[in-house]
């Protein structure tokens, strides 16, 4: 069987990253291969003891343009482009006097980190790297006898390679070239983000809307829509044990959720990431109030705001104690020794907050060790939210609380006497609260914290006898619906799902309307004389 496996006796080397070259480095004296390099890179390689030829003595032109142009000559791209297994390159590289390369190492000007670290526009752009993604796609499509190498941590294997004379086999050089189209692709949809973001379409320049479209904001909803993720860690399974699953974090936002500091126990899970956003994500709905959620499923079945965390804490357990058990804990407050003594006894997978007091932090380390504790430093900053359909995905900016109709004083009063000032505070504490229950949804509250929540249901009926049926099955019998409010996520599309939370004893109810059998609604409301708020605003959450 013929072998495809080719020799590295000449390597093109150009990093801006140097860690780990020193391997490289005693491979390529060992075997003695030519090494072919540019600028630092060639310094670095040459206080190694790499014997190097400067790439300005292969191209007989120096670098220019404050470095700007240094590979980008015909002596360099033929020798990476050359496909060695073709008679007539080889003969046309011998005409010009240009040599093969088999190796090329190269990674590129760091554009992600200048961007985190809040440079000037100007020195974002001069980390817009040319010459290195050139040679990268060009070693990468010359697969045929060339091997890329984009990625330190292949270091060592090029080094093994080189030092036993064997090279790369085509099957691995296609491995590597595949890795380096990877690393091309993700390094031009981070320099896009960024350009969509700050160079978004002037006013002047007028394009049509399809008929049925409306105009979109391009920064966020771009024509070509491209966004990059690195892996940060291989979970052990996805949402069930048979499926696969990773995080993968935003190369241009190293804040957020996803960046959480562990500070103690077990690794975290698919579904522990996606409860733990959702909870840490409701309780920044009402800061600079103290708040705590205890969500299970990604629903919440605790809600509260309180003088105290600790007191947040005990009424949001006190909405539902038994889904509470192997749920989520967000506060977007600093977790104290009162709050960690209530959390104690409860079997809980996550804990999520800004900090922890020192003797809080010891006692949830040592007593509950399985117990997940994560520290996230700001509150959710996210915008855009995205999902995947079978064969495209959904974009769509965040739904936050900041429509018209979230502000009470936009509510227009339907039925009823206007609300006192008490139970206007609970109605825009069930209102904030609603946006974070699945739809359909409705919840009861009293004393700003959640006493019965129905979510998910088909029908609103149906979630409707769910929160009454929650808010009234404590053991010690308590009616929790009797002088309570509560919240509607969309209008009632008939009187029926609001009768059923006005014989249960709420005594106000805030609701988007627009149903075509608004008056009915209303008129149910009015006939019992329950105060009932309309916003205009729709929180579905699917």
């Amino acid at each position: 069987m013929t072998t495809t496996n080719r020799p590295i006796r000449r390597a093109l080397v150009s990093v801006f990253h140097k860690e780990g070259i020193e391997v490289l480095a005693e491979a390529f004296i060992k075997a003695g291969t030519e090494v072919v390099s540019t600028g630092s890179t060639a310094k670095r390689l040459a206080e190694l003891g790499v014997k190097v030829t400067e790439v300005s003595e292969v191209t007989g032109f120096p670098e220019c343009l404050d470095g700007r142009v240094k590979t980008l000559d015909p002596h360099i791209h033929a020798g990476i482009l050359a496909d060695m297994t073709n008679p007539d390159h080889a003969s046309q590289l011998e005409k010009f006097g240009i040599k093969p390369f088999d190796l090329v190492v190269v990674n590129l000007y760091p554009f992600a980190d200048t961007v985190r670290s809040g440079a000037d526009e100007a020195a974002t752009i001069e980390k817009i790297d040319i010459g290195g993604p050139s040679m990268v796609r060009g070693a990468a499509k010359n697969s045929a006898t060339v091997a890329i190498i984009t990625d330190p941590n292949d270091y060592a294997l090029v080094a093994s390679r080189i030092e036993n004379g064997e090279g790369f086999s085509l099957d691995e050089r296609r491995w590597l070239a595949g890795k380096a189209f990877a690393h091309t692709a993700a390094y031009d949809a981070t320099i896009n983000e960024w350009t969509a973001k700050h160079w978004p379409k002037p006013a002047s320049i007028e394009q049509p809307v399809s008929e049925g479209e409306t105009e979109m904001n391009e920064a966020k909803f771009p024509a070509t829509f491209t966004r990059t993720w690195d892996r940060a860690h291989v979970l052990r399974y996805g949402e069930n044990p048979h499926q696969q699953a990773s995080l993968y974090l935003d190369p241009l936002n190293q804040n957020g959720f996803a960046h959480a500091e562990q500070l103690g126990g077990k690794p975290m899970s698919y579904n522990n990431y996606v409860d733990a956003d959702a909870a840490w994500r409701a309780v920044w709905d009402f800061a600079p109030q103290i708040a705590v959620a205890v969500v299970k499923h990604n629903n919440p079945c605790g809600l509260a705001i309180g003088a105290t965390v600790a007191e947040a804490h005990k009424k949001a357990h006190a909405c539902d104690p038994m889904s509470a058990y192997g749920g989520v804990i967000a506060a977007n407050s600093k977790v104290t020794m009162e709050m960690a003594e209530s959390v104690r006894p409860i079997f809980t997978e996550v804990i999520v907050a800004p900090d922890y007091d020192a003797d809080a932090l010891e006692l949830l380390q040592t007593k509950k060790k399985n117990l997940r504790i994560l520290k996230v430093s700001e509150p959710p900053k996210t915008k855009t939210q995205f999902r995947q359909i079978d064969g495209g995905l959904l974009v769509q900016s965040t739904d936050l609380i900041d429509a018209p109709g979230d502000d009470p004083n936009a509510w227009k009063l339907v039925s009823g006497e206007p609300a006192d000032a008490e139970t206007v505070r609970d109605l825009v504490f069930a209102w904030r609260a609603i946006r974070c229950v699945k739809s359909n949804a409705i919840l009861i509250a009293h004393d700003q914290a959640t006493v019965g929540i129905g979510m998910g249901q088909v029908n609103r009926v149906d979630s409707a006898n769910l929160s009454v049926e929650r808010a009234n099955t404590l053991a010690d019998g308590a009616n929790r619906t009797k002088g309570a409010v509560a919240a509607s996520d969309a209008f009632f599309p008939f009187a029926d799902g609001a009768e059923i939370l006005i014989n249960a004893g709420v005594k106000a109810i805030v609701q988007p309307g627009g149903s075509i059998r608004d008056e009915e609604v209303f008129e149910a409301a009015r006939k019992a004389g329950v105060t009932m708020y309309v916003t205009g605003t729709r929180h579905f959450f699917h």
